[in-house]
């Protein structure tokens, strides 16, 4: 269904009893609500939970803004490199205004909230300026951008800046980009829970036939990079935190995950040998139990 959330038309999919505990599932960059995937949703479902994803403004079916245009991803990187002022088509707060619209059209006044890559750092935000809607916190693979932290490697930056091959015919400009999505699940994915490979591009192609938005990807990747001051401002978080992420994450380097855990009062650190930038399978279990068991802790 479409909820009207801070202006934005929002794509917004709710499973679990209207008696459950709402929890508000933000996903990352250029990702839409069904990279959460059922079987999760189900796991959380099971522990109590109302679970609501969303489709961040710009991507899936919710509102888009290819009106702004496609910014200039090279001078975004030049600009941040030289710590200069980024202008973003929008910014990291608005997405996290979002998600607050989307907590009021649906009557909730507080929600326990995860938020995974970019959503963490979404998540980020509801945590130190809108407070008062949050239960608890739980943050996925994700990082407070502090510039000391240690970076991707170059195998990541080239398979993230890489595009799926050209194509002459709709049908083959489609597997190309199924095969381009498999190459960089496979750079970023978990080493110890390897996806079946039929299955994972199966997953991929559901994604790419309900919405596929690339454009939105470069704005998204901008209102990161114009996100400052993250860092400072993450002492302010009082909900009860949990920092959950892979030791083998390569996109996110687990140092990032010290990093939030030392920022954030109070905040639990739960690391996951095995683990890399992806949800697999295996791990559906353990982390709807985290989940669970850092929402307790607001109660």
């Amino acid at each position: 269904m479409q909820v009207s959330a801070n202006g934005v038309q929002i794509e917004v999919d709710i499973h679990g009893p209207d008696s459950g505990e709402p929890l508000l599932m933000i996903m990352g960059l250029g990702m839409q609500l069904v990279a959460w995937p059922e079987g999760l949703v189900d796991e959380l479902v099971a522990q109590g939970f109302r679970v609501i994803r969303f489709d961040n403004r710009d991507v899936g079916l919710s509102q888009s803004f290819d009106g702004l245009g496609v910014p200039n991803i090279p001078m975004t990187a030049l600009l941040h490199t030289l710590r200069l002022p980024i202008k973003a088509p929008y910014q990291i707060a608005d997405l996290a205004r979002d998600a607050v619209g989307v907590l009021d059209a649906l009557g909730i006044d507080k929600a326990h909230i995860c938020g995974a890559s970019m959503g963490g750092m979404i998540a980020q935000h509801l945590g130190f300026a809108h407070g008062q809607r949050v239960k608890s916190l739980t943050l996925m693979m994700t990082t407070s951008g502090h510039r000391g932290l240690p970076k991707e490697s170059l195998k990541v930056r080239r398979a993230l800046l890489s595009r799926p091959a050209r194509a002459t015919t709709p049908e083959q400009k489609f597997e190309n980009i199924l095969d381009h999505y498999v190459m960089l699940y496979g750079v970023i994915g978990s080493p110890g829970y390897p996806p079946e490979p039929k299955a994972l591009r199966e997953r991929i192609a559901r994604g790419v036939k309900r919405a596929f938005r690339p454009q939105a990807v470069a704005r998204q990747l901008v209102a990161i990079a114009a996100d400052g001051h993250r860092a400072e401002r993450l002492p302010r978080i009082t909900a009860p935190t949990l920092v959950i992420h892979g030791q083998h994450d390569a996109l996110i380097p687990v140092a990032a995950a010290h990093d939030l855990a030392k920022r954030i009062p109070g905040s639990k650190l739960e690391l996951v040998d095995g683990w890399g930038h992806d949800l697999p399978e295996p791990l559906w279990p353990q982390l709807a139990a985290s989940v669970a068991e850092n929402a307790a802790r607001a109660r």
